[in-house]
């Protein structure tokens, strides 16, 4: 798409004489602040913009979509910890990205989305491609700043902190281009505030509740996974023999080899049955960073309300999904350790129950000897080399994968699962492997895979090893499966083929058909030597989703 934009009137240099512009200021703070890549596509109102950002050492990329633009950050801040940025001209350039900002709230994403606009002045008479970016995104981001004259800086200073504070979430700043472009002084370098993890003051009821629990568990979800806390989710259990559960987001925490990971719930109706018996013979339950943005309709309430349960969060949040007897605010991991410090375990557990709940967890989503999208996944499981970080798009695909991809490690499965957004696994996956340099799996449907075609030359550009793999069932096979449940006539979910192995190599990949397990083992092996894309489209019958999750 392209952008129809107002050409800047000018761009400014650094001059000899010490000046510098407004976006120098403005990139210079989010260097500062992490920032290492910006993604988007230009236009004429943010030239200024892209200029200071590649001098302050931020290097601009550019994307085909301003969505994944969004996307490719969120994966660079999961692989490297960077200051996600995104940057788009206005207008059409601030449309396209409304998807991935509302996916950073309730991704708990800290982006920073910066957009060009025309002065206010112009706009009062000049109304093409002019509208009011502020008025559209304050319900998506956590604020929204104006840059003005001499506020650079401090605006950025502003949206950094409060896009990383409690739980992250993206701030927007509109950039007029008289404030970009405008010659200033320079100034100093930012403060750099001190910042302690906060622990509650009065932890004994918490440790009260610990002390007369005999069948502890663990529920554990995303603000542990942004604020750090798996070494100390692992003293906690060992601490207090609790079984431990995990949102998807959650999946890795700790390796899920460990006999003490049941798995991941919130998504899959037949995971949620299984250890459903696990919650009601749990005396206490300890809500460890637990967000249920992530759950589905079946985690209203999901325990009765005379249950002794511990919420502790990085910030407070009205949800009304469950009741808690304690909510503990602050770095959940360093509450962790204070409540396990002396703490010594006495779980009737023994590993029985949990134990035999594991068990069959896993025999429940084990993959049958016919080919199909179990097949696929346990297959890429066994090829891919320990550590590989993959993504998933939405879809039947994904909920049947969360639950039989085993993760080693946090951040090692990336997905959208508050907002649930077609076509994210492609751009997250560029970002991942660009940050880590290291081949990147992508498990798409060939539906989320059309939304983002365009992204195979970002990655052909970029020479990035991401191996791509694409259930080929030519339906919106989760959308489908919801229709026959209800009755319903089947409409609007069946499209035609697309030969996407020759897609990919059109667009400087290497493309492979599949449609069985040797054939796939040889050909991910061979993508994961590859040093550019691999695509690997595996036809599939969509009815392999009926009852498997």
């Amino acid at each position: 798409m392209s952008h129809d934009t107002i050409s800047a009137t000018r761009i400014t240099e650094t001059t000899t004489a010490g000046l510098v512009t407004g976006a120098d200021h403005l990139a210079a703070r989010l260097a500062a602040a992490g920032a290492t890549h910006a993604f988007g596509i230009p236009g004429g109102e943010v030239l200024a913009l892209v200029d200071a950002l590649e001098r302050a050492g931020i290097r601009f990329l550019l994307a085909k979509h301003e969505n994944a633009a969004g996307f490719m950050a969120e994966g660079l801040w999961h692989a490297t910890g960077a200051l996600p940025v995104l940057v788009a001209t206005l207008g059409p350039g601030v449309a396209n990205a409304v998807n991935v900002v509302a996916n950073a709230q309730q991704d708990r994403v800290p982006l920073i989305f910066i957009t060009g606009c025309v002065d206010q002045a112009l706009a009062e008479s000049y109304t093409h491609q002019v509208f009011d970016h502020q008025a559209v995104l304050r319900p998506l981001v956590k604020a929204s700043f104006r840059a003005a004259p001499g506020t650079e800086d401090v605006v950025a200073e502003k949206a950094v902190a409060l896009a990383k504070r409690g739980r992250p979430g993206p701030v927007h700043i509109d950039l007029p281009i008289s404030v970009a472009e405008a010659r200033t002084t320079r100034r100093g370098p930012p403060a750099t505030p001190l910042t302690q993890p906060s622990v509650p003051a009065d932890l004994t009821l918490a440790r009260e509740l610990l002390a007369g629990a005999r069948t502890p568990l663990v529920i554990a979800g995303l603000d542990l996974v942004n604020q750090g806390g798996a070494a100390a989710l692992d003293r906690f259990l060992t601490g207090t023999g609790a079984p431990l559960l995990t949102t998807y987001k959650a999946k890795g925490l700790l390796p899920e080899d460990d006999p003490r990971v049941i798995g991941g719930v919130g998504l899959s109706p037949k995971a949620d049955a299984i250890i459903r018996p696990l919650i009601e013979a749990a005396d206490l339950i300890v809500l460890a960073g637990y967000d249920p943005i992530e759950m589905r309709q079946g985690w209203r309430n999901p325990w009765p309300a005379d249950k002794r349960v511990i919420d502790i969060v990085a910030e407070p949040i009205q949800h009304g999904m469950h009741g808690g007897s304690l909510l503990l605010e602050g770095d959940v991991g360093a509450i962790l350790t204070k409540l396990a410090a002396g703490h010594t375990a006495r779980s009737a557990w023994f590993g029985r129950e949990p134990a035999a709940i594991r068990r069959i967890f896993r025999a429940a989503f084990a993959a049958p000897s016919a080919w199909g999208p179990h097949a696929v996944f346990e297959t890429l499981r066994e090829v891919a080399p320990a550590g590989t970080v993959a993504t998933a798009d939405s879809g039947a695909h994904r909920i049947l994968l969360s639950q039989i991809w085993s993760c080693d490690g946090p951040r090692r499965l990336l997905q959208s699962t508050g907002l649930c957004t077609m076509g994210c696994a492609l751009p997250l996956a560029t970002g991942a492997a660009l940050g880590s340099g290291r081949s990147t799996l992508c498990f798409v449907g060939d539906a989320g895979l059309e939304m983002v075609l365009g992204e195979l030359a970002t990655l052909r550009d970029l020479k990035l090893p991401v191996v791509i793999v694409t259930l080929v069932d030519e339906s919106l096979g989760l959308i489908a499966l919801k229709q026959r449940q209800l009755g319903l006539k089947r409409a609007g979910v069946a499209f035609g083929a697309t030969d996407f192995a020759a897609v990919a190599q059109a667009m400087g990949g290497h493309g492979v058909t599949i449609s069985d397990r040797d054939s796939l083992k040889h050909a991910a092996a061979a993508a994961f030597r590859r040093d550019g894309f691999t695509l690997l489209a595996c036809h599939i019958d969509a009815r392999s989703y009926e009852g498997a999750f």
